[in-house]
């Protein structure tokens, strides 16, 4: 795996877990929302190294209208196609720097705990972060 790839995909699985997209009420107040703390493994394929775990807590909208977790700007990431069935929530995600396509899958378990993964696919390979979240209290959505 190439230093850009690999400082790439440490970048994308840091900025997807550090804060949630923000939601605000029409009047401007802070809207309640729930505190996770939220795990990423990153792997690649045909590489067996693995990039250690990364744990965060992220605050996001208690009704998820988009991946609980912004776009990535440093890598010029785009979320689009969000949607909900159920306890699942879908996505897809396009970065420009360096160029991959991807999509997420989360499945709630209840309203205290998800798992999932975001899987891109780029010139230098496959890339799968894998997510997990437990919800750990309230906090205030930006």
């Amino acid at each position: 795996m190439t230093s850009s790839i690999r400082l790439c995909c440490a970048s994308v699985a840091a900025l997807l877990l550090m804060s949630a997209i923000p939601a605000r009420a029409a009047d401007g107040a802070k809207a309640q929302g729930d505190l996770w703390e939220v795990s990423s493994l990153m792997s690649m394929e045909g590489v067996e190294m693995m990039m250690p775990a990364q744990t965060l807590k992220v605050c996001a909208p208690r009704t998820w209208s988009a991946p609980p977790a912004p776009a990535n700007e440093q890598q010029k990431c785009r979320n689009s196609d969000f949607k909900v069935d159920g306890p699942k929530a879908t996505w897809k995600v396009s970065c420009d720097n360096p160029p991959m396509t991807g999509s997420g899958e989360i499945m709630r378990d209840g309203a205290t705990a998800y798992a999932g993964s975001i899987k891109f696919t780029s010139g230098e390979g496959n890339l799968t972060i894998k997510l997990n979240g437990h919800r750990v209290g309230d906090c205030d959505v930006p």
